[in-house]
């Protein structure tokens, strides 16, 4: 799909705007820290993922989706309707979330994301450069076994974003109640960023809510609530908004605790 980075940068660029402003006037918590040393640590981030992914993978999901389907390459030997394929792909990202959490070399990876001392925005974006290409060849994987059409791929590629950029955001949303019935809101997605283990081993999801009532993971509330919690990792609670320190914490030796 020819237009499919412009379209995707289009949204991201946009959302990023109107959340950010969002924040300004309805924010849910105040901030501690630093606010703009850490946004321009995330930025700098999702800047390096994107270069990254553009040095070491030829090829978009998108564009990788319709060479699958032009040469007939989908290892289940069809191609899946483009709703059904957006469930697979994000139920796909829901366990490969979980899985990070898991698996002590991944979590030294995904740690980078969770030792922001507080959630906004910006933290949507504040990820390892190596996650990123690991996440892309997660998705890779699910276009060549499921044969996802390039339709699926942008729109989820685009809802993922969209969602992330929402459910991180610092900003107060009316009826929270009613709707995570149906999306991930902010103050559901808050408790995943806690300090307390097993409120970070929790809502997982990005999109949807039903995946984590589903699989066991549903954390309603934080137990000292949205205002009094604590948000991190407990050996980075000064923050962290060195970019190179940022790059160099899955390689560090400092004890690597899961939360």
């Amino acid at each position: 799909m020819e237009n499919e980075n412009i379209i995707r940068l289009s949204v991201f660029l946009g959302l990023l705007c109107i959340f950010s402003l969002l924040e300004w006037w309805i924010p849910r918590r105040k901030m501690p820290g630093n606010k703009p040393r850490r946004v321009a640590a995330n930025l700098s981030l999702v800047v390096l993922d994107s270069i990254a992914v553009k040095i070491i993978l030829p090829v978009s999901a998108g564009v990788f989706a319709v060479w699958v389907a032009e040469q007939d390459k989908a290892l289940l030997g069809f191609q899946m309707p483009v709703l059904l394929a957006i469930i697979v792909l994000d139920l796909i990202i829901y366990w490969q979330h979980r899985i990070f959490h898991v698996v002590p070399v991944l979590w030294r990876l995904h740690k980078v994301h969770h030792s922001d001392n507080a959630i906004d925005t910006s933290t949507a974006l504040r990820f390892h450069p190596v996650e990123i290409v690991l996440s892309m060849l997660v998705k890779f994987a699910a276009v060549l076994l499921f044969g996802i059409p390039v339709l699926a791929v942008v729109i989820f590629e685009i809802l993922l974003n969209a969602t992330a950029l929402f459910n991180h955001s610092n900003i107060r949303v009316p009826y929270d109640k009613v709707l995570r019935l149906l999306i991930v809101t902010p103050d559901m997605h808050r408790v995943h960023h806690s300090v307390l283990v097993n409120e970070a081993n929790s809502n997982y999801g990005f999109n949807v809510p039903w995946w984590d009532r589903l699989f066991g993971s549903y954390v309603a509330q934080p137990k000292q609530g949205h205002e009094a919690m604590q948000i991190g990792l407990s050996q980075y609670q000064q923050g962290e908004t060195s970019l190179l320190k940022l790059l160099l914490m899955p390689f560090r030796t400092k004890r690597n605790i899961l939360h």
